[in-house]
């Protein structure tokens, strides 16, 4: 029998999606990992040093090694590396009754926000908020898609789908194709409720609707679903809640992509996995004095 689980798999101190492919082909091996394990996906959230989903399934061990596997060989092979991508276990949390539902999904699809990375959950593209009463909400899907023969050129050759995935030209799945879109708006029930939940502030005020259940479990809370992810506090993420973060800073994707394509190449490497310490440090001091941005934040885009 299915059931619902929140879960997490940090980098730890290492970026996961260093430009807008890498972000792409995480979502495409979670939908290849849901046909696969037979698994039904709810919602989900990429950042640049983590991810979270949401999904139905009956073996969430199983599901994400097989999510992991196909993106740390993607991963490893762009970048020339070796080794496990991301920390060594996942973070994952039974989800049981409608307001746990709700306010896990909701945190989930806010992770960007939380994040300081944009001002309103719908300004972010790498997760599924926009799938979400896409028709009542005004959003419009790609009116531009690709054969399901031209599928493989962003999935691998072997990969196996189900026909009603729909994938941009882009290169990537369509979410509304592949995750249980209806099931996730049938818990929001009507738009102008969902619209509520990605806009309210976190408090008691959603502990004590979670009450409702009538479930011996604690409540969800921002810092559950944050729980092992390093690159916020927990204020910090409070303060970007209520959309007061400074969004002219770099993000690590645009850092990571000058690093990639412009500097890495400046010194014969083929990756930053190939830098040496030296050549690292050196990169990491014009970087700052160029940005002025925080150590860990150079540290982990360039892979030190």
């Amino acid at each position: 029998m299915k059931k619902t689980y929140h879960l997490c798999l940090s980098g730890g101190d290492e970026i996961l999606f260093r430009d807008e492919e890498d972000y792409n082909r995480g979502f495409n091996c979670l939908a290849l990992a849901l046909y696969k394990t037979g698994s039904t996906g709810l919602v989900e959230s990429f950042q640049s040093t983590h991810s979270h989903k949401m999904i139905q399934t009956e073996d969430h061990l199983g599901f994400m090694y097989t999510m992991r596997q196909s993106y740390s060989k993607y991963f490893n092979h762009k970048y020339q590396r070796h080794g496990r991508v991301g920390e060594k276990f996942h973070f994952h949390l039974d989800i049981v009754g409608l307001h746990h539902h709700l306010a896990a999904m909701t945190y989930v699809l806010r992770n960007a926000l939380h994040h300081g990375v944009v001002p309103i959950p719908y300004a972010y593209p790498h997760c599924s908020v926009n799938a979400i009463f896409q028709k009542e909400m005004g959003k419009r899907p790609p009116e531009k898609l690709l054969a399901q023969k031209q599928f493989r050129r962003f999935i691998g050759k072997k990969a196996e789908w189900p026909p009603h995935y729909k994938m941009s030209e882009d290169g990537v799945f369509l979410r509304e194709s592949v995750l249980d879109i209806v099931q996730v708006e049938n818990m929001y029930t009507t738009p102008r409720a969902f619209n509520y939940y990605m806009s309210r502030k976190s408090g008691e005020e959603w502990e004590k609707e979670q009450e409702k259940d009538r479930l011996e479990i604690k409540p969800i809370r921002l810092e559950t679903i944050e729980l092992g992810i390093k690159d916020q506090p927990l204020d910090k993420m409070l303060i970007y809640e209520s959309g007061r973060a400074d969004f002219r800073k770099i993000s690590d994707i645009d850092l990571c992509t000058e690093i990639d394509r412009k500097i890495v190449p400046k010194y014969g490497k083929g990756s930053v996995y190939h830098l040496s310490r030296s050549e690292k440090q050196e990169i990491g001091n014009q970087l700052y004095r160029q940005y002025h941005i925080p150590e860990a934040q150079i540290r982990r885009c360039l892979a030190m």
